[in-house]
């Protein structure tokens, strides 16, 4: 009977430990965005032990790195460096030996970390991230910790933070933050711990902290926050509040009765320290040195019972001390010194039994200490210096009476010039759409969202058609104007009634879409607005979905009528060739398009069929990208999409990925179309060929060779052959892509005056 017992034991411990590696067994997406997350921290010491043992990462820990999975996804990362942080001289730039690389992009790291969609504990600590904090760290929707401590990071707290519900720990101490902190709190939010210690941060305390009644510890100390505090007593349960060394200025605010730490030391608070702190029984340390405030002081400080560390120091406290003061069992450390205390000492403070340290010097106190003032030092008037303030009050007035003159005799003389300049300011903007955005700007979703409707105004927003207007518009889908055909349906020319001249898409649709889900999917596609996205004007449904077989999609975009990219590159034609710093500027543009439809929204739009032939010219020789995101509303199938497509659809058919795909783009700017008809040996074999130094010249296309110079077109070389690569965890990301996109492109205006290759 015993063995039976113990084999049943066995196979049961058996199959626990069996059900626990499959339970933590990595998908390997999952495993790829590790690797990739490695590479951005370029390697630390601390991720070797990642070696050789991929397919075990998440039974791979030590004292510096954990990772927990569950369900076959990260919901843990957890990495301690050992990067040093010297000083406080940090001044946005890399640091040899301190931050990561000058390569290193935050907007990238965090986009790759948005794939870990099950992440709920990230842990990056003293590890060199450097840069600005991106706004689209609020992708992590999942997160329930994040602590960045003792990093690099400058700029504003994304304002973004403040919509992770899920969040209960916020830790970004330590860094180089010098904006003001979001003011967007509500009592959706769950924090429990807040902390910002040793920053930058400037500006008023934020009071929508107050509304998050789960707080236990705020830790804000060694910043530069200033103005008022208001009430803290609707933070019941809250436990630490750390505002030391900073520029507050207010009387001392209420506090609730669960507080155990208070430290408001070195800020310019004044006024008296309110009684009820007396009655703050659960209080063990309490510093409020280095203040200006004054009056007498509360007794029952001294004799609360969980108090071991009371320091008033260096304020303008007066009064005398009880000499019948108690002390509390635990207090082992008291400050009364540098303040206007007077009369005799209590004996109860300077009790040898009691192991207590206590600091009286510089007041007026009476009987055998030392170091003490006169008594007229701590009781003497101040209505000898009214005179002096009154002078000071006076001069400040007269000092703003005049720079207020000086202001308005400025604005009379600069008002014309800032008219023209307003003038100027929606030109300049709309001329960043050709230059490009900057990288905060790509890389924040809600930015970019809002700037790509700039230089918009010349398109009606997007509505719904009747079938009549669409009918009108192409003379009933009169057979001159139909345009072509492939999977996702027909097009045709039209002008609407405006006199804008639209291609409107025909999509027949399947049963597997209710109204409402399908009306909800075209509102979607209706948003993604962008100066390089062929814009969608509107749509009309012909038929009830899901009751007629035959039930169809139009959808009406902007006309976009110089041919497409394909067109300009093949040596063979007989029209404009693009030389090389053309199809640079066209890939840069097509890269932003391809960031926008991944990161503009969530979730984003991944599998947008991307080809040369996709890409339009309009009339500036502006690219735009069409055909994106139409997966999600219609049902294409394999065969149609090899039979119909290009004859490299295949590439499609074998790796449904973004990157994938703009890597054959680049592939075809760099050897012309020729190349897509090859099959994918011939490909793979001509990419070989790519690095050998002495052969690119056999399969790069004359018209490159004769514009580019040789760095330019290795950069691109490069990353195409990351894009093609047949292990999809090794490709960049589309951040990656762009950055060394628009690096080849400075390249080449470098060299513009000097020798070609």
């Amino acid at each position: 009977m015993e063995f039976h017992g113990l084999v049943l034991l066995f196979c049961y411990a058996w199959y626990l430990f069996y059900m626990g590696i499959c339970s933590a067994q990595l998908q390997s997406s999952q495993t790829q965005v590790l690797l990739q997350l490695q590479k951005h921290l370029e390697y630390p010491t601390q991720l070797e032990i990642w070696k050789d043992h991929k397919s075990e990462l998440c039974f791979m820990s030590s004292t510096q790195v954990k990772i927990t999975c569950k369900d076959n996804f990260v919901t843990e990362l957890s990495i301690v460096g050992d990067k040093p942080k010297n000083g406080r001289d940090f001044d946005g730039f890399a640091i040899p030996n301190q931050t990561l690389s000058q390569s290193f992009s935050m907007d990238s790291f965090v986009a790759t970390l948005a794939r870990l969609t099950s992440l709920k504990v990230l842990h990056l600590v003293s590890l060199g991230i450097w840069g600005p904090f991106p706004n689209t760290i609020h992708r992590l929707f999942s997160l329930e910790y994040l602590n960045l401590n003792s990093n690099f990071l400058y700029g504003s707290i994304p304002p973004k933070i403040s919509t992770m519900v899920n969040l209960k720990t916020l830790m970004l101490g330590d860094n180089f933050f010098n904006g003001t902190i979001p003011n967007l709190f509500n009592s959706s939010n769950i924090l429990s711990v807040l902390n910002l210690k040793n920053n930058k941060l400037k500006g008023p305390f934020p009071f929508s902290i107050l509304s998050i009644t789960t707080l236990t510890i705020i830790d804000m100390s060694r910043n530069q926050i200033s103005g008022n505090l208001q009430d803290f007593t609707g933070l019941s349960i809250l436990e630490q509040l750390d505002l030391r060394e900073n520029e507050l200025d207010s009387d001392l605010p209420d506090m609730p009765k669960e507080l155990k730490m208070l430290f408001l030391n070195r800020n310019s608070f004044s006024g008296q320290i309110p009684q009820h702190y007396g009655q703050l029984n659960k209080l063990e340390q309490l510093d409020i040195s280095f203040n200006a405030l004054t009056g007498t002081t509360p007794s029952q400080l001294f004799s609360l019972p969980n108090i071991s560390y009371l320091n008033l120091g260096s304020n303008m406290l007066s009064g005398t001390l009880q000499n019948d003061i108690k002390c509390g069992h635990n207090l082992r450390f008291v400050d009364i010194s540098n303040n206007r205390f007077v009369g005799d000492f209590p004996s109860s403070l300077i009790n040898v039994s009691e192991n207590r340290v206590v600091k009286s010097d510089g007041n007026c106190l009476s009987g055998s200490l030392k170091h003490q003032h006169a008594v007229s030092y701590c009781t003497k008037t101040k209505s000898h210096q009214v005179g002096f303030f009154v002078g000071v009050i006076v001069g400040i007035l007269v000092i703003i009476v005049l720079l207020g003159l000086c202001i308005v005799v400025t604005c009379k003389r600069y008002y014309s010039k800032g008219i023209s300049e307003q003038h100027l300011l929606h030109k300049s903007v709309q001329d960043s759409f050709s230059t490009g955005f900057s990288s905060e700007l790509i890389a924040n979703a809600r930015y970019v969202s809002e700037a790509s409707k700039l230089g918009r105004e010349d398109l009606p927003p997007c509505r719904s058609y009747s079938f009549e207007e669409l009918k009108e518009a192409t003379n009933n889908f009169d057979n001159s104007t139909f345009l072509g055909e492939n999977i996702y349906g027909k097009l045709y020319r039209g002008k609407l009634e405006s006199g804008i001249a639209v291609v409107i898409r025909c999509i027949p649709l399947s049963k597997k879409y209710s109204i409402r889900n399908f009306k909800l999917r075209l509102d979607l596609l209706a948003k993604l607005r962008h100066a390089h996205l062929v814009s969608l004007l509107g749509h009309c449904i012909d038929g009830i979905l899901g009751e007629r077989i035959d039930s169809k999609v139009f959808l009406i975009y902007e006309c976009v009528s110089n041919g497409s990219f394909q067109t300009y590159l093949s040596g063979d034609s007989c029209g404009k060739i693009f030389n090389w710093p053309e199809r640079l500027s066209v890939l840069i543009s097509v890269a932003k398009a391809v960031h926008f439809l991944h990161t503009g929204m969530i979730p984003g739009f991944f599998k947008n069929r991307l080809k040369t032939n996709n890409i339009l010219l309009n009339e500036n020789w502006m690219p735009k990208l069409s055909d994106y995101g139409l997966s999600i509303i219609s049902e294409e199938t394999d065969a149609s999409g090899v039979k119909e497509e290009s004859p490299n659809s295949w590439q499609m058919k074998k790796l449904e990925d973004d990157i994938y795909s703009f890597g054959f783009i680049l592939l075809e700017a760099l050897v012309g179309p020729s190349m897509s008809a090859k099959k994918e040996a011939t490909v793979l074999n001509a990419m070989a060929s790519f690095n050998s130094q002495d052969d690119w010249k056999q399969i790069v296309e004359p018209v490159v060779q004769a514009t580019c110079c040789k760095e330019s077109l290795s950069i691109v070389v490069s990353i195409t052959n990351k894009c093609i690569s047949t292990e999809s965890w090794s490709r960049p990301s589309i951040e990656d892509v762009l950055w060394n996109l628009q690096y080849a492109s400075q390249v080449q205006r470098t060299a513009d005056g000097d020798h070609r290759i």
